[in-house]
């Protein structure tokens, strides 16, 4: 009969084990969510590391950045709004539509957003009833003045370029700001123990945040199925890493270590029973 006192203290000393495989989870599909914009799910992620461990170090370093890129978000809308009553208020009523677009994409208050947008359809409404139908002969000269000219289509270009414009600056600061409080540098992305604490100086600044490179993310990914028990999982992450990469050998090792289990235990299903094997042949 096993003791209880034995197998309480293993499963004391299991805890921590899954409480790292569980950080780590939740570290990278927070930065996931951090590099796509979707500042308050990775803050969420992050926030639940914090419950597991209080003093976790990354955890707190992350959600200080991912609220800085959110409080940028929020400045950026604001002052799109801003200029989008702003050229409301000058009568350039489609580059207020555009501006206002974009700043409801970016997280911007409805209720101010969205009231100006419906004056501005009233409005466009309005115009479109109240104008007279041209006869045919001006709308025919209209048309041969115009020939091979689409102002409509150059605005609708000059709208499109300003919202990738507004999103690309706004995943380039968050990813700047990511990167340059990071604690740890980029060979050391993933450590066993939070990052080593460092000498007090008013002169010394932070080092940068690891940005992990995608194979990096595979040798991870595979250390951590292999730590849960998934073995075969583990090895297609490992297969993803190509030849010829510096973290390749580290991957055949790795990949050596899973096979070597897989082994054991396809040893240990086929092999029968000691009881089976010690006992002596039945007396006719």
């Amino acid at each position: 009969m096993a003791d209880p006192n034995t197998s309480g203290s293993r499963r004391a000393e299991a805890l921590p084990a899954e409480d790292d495989g569980r950080i780590e989870q939740l570290l990278v599909t927070g930065l996931d969510h951090y590099f796509a914009g979707e500042f308050d799910a990775a803050i969420n992620l992050w926030t639940r590391v914090l419950f597991l461990d209080r003093t976790h170090d990354r955890a707190r370093a992350y959600l200080d950045r991912a609220r800085s890129a959110q409080a940028e978000q929020q400045r950026i809308s604001e002052a799109l709004v801003h200029e989008g009553l702003a050229a409301f208020d000058r009568g350039e009523v489609v580059r207020a539509r555009a501006l206002l677009s974009d700043a409801l994409d970016q997280g911007a208050s409805h209720e101010v957003a969205l009231g100006v947008i419906g004056r501005i359809d009233r409005l466009d409404l309005g115009q479109r009833t109240a104008a007279p139908a041209p006869s045919v002969s001006r709308e025919r000269a209209r048309t041969k003045a115009v020939a091979g000219d689409s102002p409509n289509e150059d605005q609708r270009r000059g709208n499109l370029a300003l919202r990738w414009a507004t999103a690309a600056g706004v995943v380039i600061v968050a990813a700047v700001s990511f990167v340059v409080v990071a604690p740890n540098g980029l060979s050391d992305w993933f450590p066993v123990q939070a990052t080593a604490e460092l000498p007090v100086s008013a002169t010394v600044t932070p080092a940068p945040l690891p940005v992990p490179s995608p194979t990096e993310s595979y040798v991870t990914q595979g250390r951590t199925l292999f730590a849960n028990g998934k073995l075969r999982d583990a090895l297609r992450a490992l297969d993803r890493v190509p030849l010829g990469d510096s973290l390749r050998p580290e991957a055949d090792r790795l990949r050596g270590e899973i096979q070597r289990e897989l082994l054991a235990v396809a040893s240990a299903e086929m092999s029968p029973p000691a009881a089976l094997l010690s006992s002596p042949p039945p007396r006719e």
